[in-house]
């Protein structure tokens, strides 16, 4: 693994679940005013990051290129798979496109200890629990992820921790409570880190995230670039 601090990097929103518990496509689904795959690709835009969607179930090009799965059905790890396929990039930040309140200061914390550590998999615990993303692999683990989709494995807290063993490493789980009191990232709407990975998986998830941004200074906008139509 290299540990330049000058590693490319690309950001990847993940937009291929079948939204089952929502009832609706997760991406357009609309917070605040504003559809979920716009608020996810603003995300990455301020982490400096160039950005495409993996896996996506529905037309959302307007938005950014799509890149279509290459182990249908198998969830985020298929979706990552299929990202890593295309990337010419070292560092790739994978986001799910239903963590809205995500700050992009975490997602830059992440670049910059996998560019320093050169591990292949970077990932957060909250609370001391795993969090599978947001997430930053290096590109050489996409021989390992095809071998776990080819054995059927598809959850991604395994994948993360089985991995780095392949490169006689360990996972790399920031606790990011230790970031915050060190004052590396925070949520610009000073929102606790609880809520950062606060997802829309139904209805009432999407409810509480737009009581949630009601809350919100005027001052701190759900967007603030023209990504998309």
């Amino acid at each position: 693994m290299e540990t330049s601090p000058h590693l490319s990097a690309t950001g990847f929103v993940l937009a291929g679940g079948r939204s089952s518990r929502l009832g609706t496509d997760k991406a357009l689904a609309h917070l605040a005013g504003q559809p979920l795959i716009r608020i996810a690709l603003e995300i990455l835009a301020a982490a400096g990051l160039p950005s495409q969607i993996a896996g996506s179930r529905s037309n959302l090009a307007a938005f950014a290129p799509e890149i279509p799965d290459t182990f249908p059905d198998s969830g985020p790890l298929g979706g990552i798979h299929a990202a890593l396929s295309v990337s010419t990039a070292e560092l790739n930040l994978f986001l799910p496109v239903d963590l809205p309140l995500m700050p992009a200061s975490l997602l830059t914390c992440l670049l910059q200890r996998a560019a320093l550590t050169g591990q292949p998999v970077t990932a957060t615990r909250l609370n001391g629990r795993l969090e599978p993303f947001p997430v930053l692999l290096h590109r050489s683990i996409l021989p390992q992820i095809g071998v776990l989709l080819a054995t059927g494995e598809t959850a991604c807290h395994r994948a993360w921790q089985t991995i780095p063993h392949a490169f006689g490493a360990q996972l790399d789980a920031i606790p990011v409570e230790s970031l915050v009191q060190c004052g590396q990232c925070a949520h610009p709407a000073h929102l606790p880190p609880i809520l950062w990975y606060q997802s829309a998986n139904t209805p009432a998830d999407l409810e509480r995230l737009n009581r949630i941004y009601a809350k919100l200074p005027s001052s701190i906008p759900v967007r603030s670039s023209n990504l998309g139509a």
